[in-house]
């Protein structure tokens, strides 16, 4: 279900981002229809982010992802007009960036917005709590105020001890642990990751990853990231916009992307991922057989495909799939297994209803 503009955190609509001279004759004209190549070829212009509207939830962990050259980080970056959108509209808490004068921006980024960059941006020759306190120091606030607010961001992100040390002594996932207390301190609104741990060793980076579904637990950010890479997507994202060639192809949760995505790019993307991780029982159950008994266990409609197995395994009767009192349809044991064991596309394996098909109503 969307949200209205005036109600999200952010709300975009219509936003092109087109670099060149020609960019404005270019979005006025069927040229901006044209294939990237095509694009370059008979304009000389790079269509980065083409004609993308989205919505933001507030307390929402929104994931944008996408192969290299997609457009993710431009559009990222066109959120607090770091890049200057050619065309379209950006909301940020009702708030029209577009109008922003030079002055209103800079307070915009200051105090409602922070960014999370790739390269963590710490001043060498500060020491830690200095580099978490020194957005509250732009912002004017007294150094006793603004350490006591560092102490407990350092706190909050697991550097309790470090305030003194420097940061070439930290570790690159600690480094990112300052990145992200110095986004935190000035407490915005809305923070924005830009493939903040892709130059992470990855035992380093899934200790990150963690560490930000931990924070956003417990402070209820709104979050966007951006990302390449899909594991991170699926672990982060309550929802995930897929781009390619600077258009967003597929909006949805992970279960919505996995179990039906919206052409060969997007499976492609997924193919590789382990449905029985993603996709929950919605996707699976069916309506009961005549005679079939509704004796059985009752699990939620939301509960995770391989979290089932247990409750097929210890019961001979059909699992009842529900939504509150509500009875969405069974699934029993050879449902499961053949699931599992990939002879069928899911769903339905007795009838030949394929996994693409709509999954049953019921949160």
């Amino acid at each position: 279900m969307g949200v209205s503009p005036d109600s999200a955190a952010i709300a975009v609509a219509g936003l092109w981002k087109i670099f060149g001279s020609r960019a404005r004759k270019v979005l006025d004209s069927d040229d901006r229809l044209l294939d990237p190549a095509a694009l370059r070829e008979k304009t000389g212009c790079t269509a980065a982010v083409r004609d993308v509207s989205f919505e933001v939830r507030p307390g929402e962990v929104f994931v944008v992802m996408g192969l290299s050259g997609s457009g993710k980080s431009t559009l990222v970056r066109c959120l607090t007009r770091l890049v200057e959108p050619t065309a379209g509209e950006i909301r940020i808490g009702g708030e029209d960036i577009g109008a922003a004068s030079p002055t209103r921006l800079r307070e915009i980024r200051r105090h409602r917005v922070s960014m999370v960059f790739q390269h963590f941006g710490l001043l060498p020759h500060r020491k830690v709590i200095d580099n978490v306190a020194y957005g509250l120091e732009i912002q004017g606030v007294a150094r006793t105020p603004r350490h006591a607010r560092a102490a407990e961001i350092l706190s909050l992100v697991g550097l309790d001890g470090y305030a003194e040390a420097y940061p070439d002594q930290l570790s690159g996932g600690m480094q990112q642990r300052v990145g992200l207390g110095r986004a935190l301190a000035v407490e915005p609104q809305v923070m924005l990751f830009d493939e903040p741990f892709s130059a992470l060793d990855p035992l380093i980076r899934r200790d990150m990853q963690a560490e930000v579904i931990r924070l956003h637990r417990e402070v209820g950010k709104t979050m966007v990231f951006i990302t390449h890479d899909l594991s991170e997507a699926l672990k982060l994202g309550e929802r995930i916009a897929i781009m390619r060639a600077g258009a967003i192809v597929q909006l949805g949760t992970a279960e919505e992307l996995v179990g039906a995505p919206a052409d060969d790019y997007v499976a492609d993307f997924v193919r590789d991922v382990p449905r029985s991780n993603v996709l929950t029982l919605r996707w699976l159950c069916r309506d009961p057989e005549p005679g079939e008994p509704l004796d059985g266990p009752a699990l939620p409609v939301t509960t995770i495909i391989k979290d089932a197995v247990g409750a097929a395994s210890a019961s001979s009767r059909p699992i009842r799939v529900v939504a509150g009192d509500e009875l969405v349809g069974v699934v029993d044991r050879v449902d499961l297994l053949s699931f599992l064991s990939g002879a069928d596309t899911g769903a339905g394996a007795r009838n030949g209803t394929a996994l693409t098909r709509a999954p049953r109503a019921g949160t």
